[in-house]
């Protein structure tokens, strides 16, 4: 039987259970990845990306396989995949995003004789393993986590030893694709399993940072003040269960403080947002949100234009729109200060903000990015409504001396000069 496996977020071989069912099931196998060049991702995405697939093939080639790219629209690809060889079964790990559930549903459509293999790894949990049905997920996140947050967290599975030959007509080499151009990156991520694999190692057994998460998590610039593994969470590099597996490993060695629980906390509210997804699917896109209410905002190009440039009434705001657009990375307290701003002082309507962080991060991810975007602008899961920053404050608590700020400023002249 020959198989096909559509690599999405999920670009890794460790704790990939969709791929290893699918590979028990088939004697051959085509194991593609499509590039969506029309995607909405600037150059520091595409470029992660791009390593994350050059270390994918390396893996599949240890195990006697290939990583087939395809450039174009990805739903017409794999249809066409399927048809042309000949393919019986086919796997994919589940993506809580509207655009990708729609893409999988038009193959579905297009091949109907084509039987499908789909396991979750996106999320730590399944379906099965929520003590509620995904249609009466609360409303908000505290009394989720009080459901959830017990549940034991099945371990990853480990790298599959064998998969099935490649189908040798389904072989192609690397397209050549344009994409963006990264500058030079002031922050050392680097796309790819092995690579996120050794950030989980690194924040946790090597540095023991994780022990101090708490205490440094709302830094601002830098390494080691949060855990940094958005991004490989974001491509499916790394699995969160393989997060919580070696979280658990270092309690079990070091002991358990509330730092080490709150990276599991966070790991909550990553996991709250998926499903949240799952439950309200494209009302996480919409203006007036799941809580159907107006956030009384409006469309101004002028504005959102100033503040997607750093070019605000507010430097503490425009330092942060700089780190974006120089390092494809802000941080969580960034975010939050300067979606505060567009939409408390400035009145933009919070979908251009969610699309101008969809198009510039690196760790970019539907339903955190969105369900973020939702509960600050008061029309999501906040219980509480609205939350507006005091920006003055923010800097003097944050950003006492001025350093963040200045060396921002000072980047973006250099870069405008």
């Amino acid at each position: 039987m020959n198989g096909l496996f559509w690599f999405r977020y999920d670009l890794r071989l460790h704790d990939n259970p969709a791929l290893v069912k699918l590979a028990q099931q088939c004697e051959q196998l085509v194991c593609v990845y499509a590039v969506d060049t029309q995607a909405s991702m600037g150059a520091f995405r595409w470029q992660f990306i791009r390593e994350s697939l050059a270390d994918l093939q390396q893996q599949l080639a240890a195990l006697g396989q290939t990583l087939v790219i395809r450039v174009g629209q990805p739903d017409a690809i794999i249809s066409e995949l399927i048809q042309t060889h000949g393919i019986q079964i086919a796997g994919a790990t589940p993506v809580p995003a509207t655009y990708e559930q729609r893409q999988l549903t038009n193959v579905k459509q297009t091949c109907p004789q084509c039987q499908w293999v789909e396991t979750e790894s996106f999320t730590l949990f399944d379906a099965r393993q929520l003590p509620f049905n995904v249609n009466k997920l609360p409303d908000s996140f505290t009394p989720f986590r009080k459901q959830v947050e017990q549940i034991a967290v099945a371990q990853p599975l480990p790298r599959p030893q064998h998969l099935p030959a490649p189908l040798p007509s389904a072989s192609d080499p690397l397209p050549e694709f344009s994409t963006p151009e990264a500058d030079s990156n002031t922050l050392p991520f680097s796309g790819g399993e092995t690579a996120g694999l050794a950030q989980v190692r690194y924040y946790l057994h090597d540095t023991r940072q994780v022990s101090r998460y708490k205490l440094t998590r709302n830094g601002l610039d830098g390494w080691d003040f949060s855990s940094k593994l958005s991004p490989w969470l974001a491509q499916g590099c790394v699995s969160p269960r393989q997060i919580v597996a070696e979280l658990q490993d270092y309690e079990a060695q070091y002991g358990a403080n509330d730092s080490t629980y709150w990276l599991y906390f966070e790991l909550l509210w990553r996991e709250y947002f998926q499903w949240l997804h799952y439950r309200y699917g494209n009302r996480l896109y919409l203006l007036r949100g799941i809580r159907n209410q107006d956030p009384l905002l409006s469309k101004n190009p002028k504005a959102l234009a100033g503040w997607c440039e750093g070019k605000t009434a507010a430097p503490f705001v425009n330092a942060f729109m700089h780190q974006l657009r120089n390092t494809g990375w802000m941080s969580n307290r960034g975010r939050q200060i300067v979606a505060s701003y567009l939409i408390n002082q400035l009145g933009v309507d919070w979908r251009d903000g969610a699309a101008w962080f969809e198009a510039q991060l690196i760790d970019y991810d539907p339903a955190s990015n969105w369900g973020n975007w939702q509960y600050l602008t008061g029309v999501g899961t906040d219980p509480r409504g609205r939350r507006e920053f005091n920006i003055g404050k923010q800097q003097r608590e944050y950003d006492p001396a001025g350093a963040f700020v200045g060396k921002y400023s000072h980047r973006h002249a250099q870069r405008t000069s």
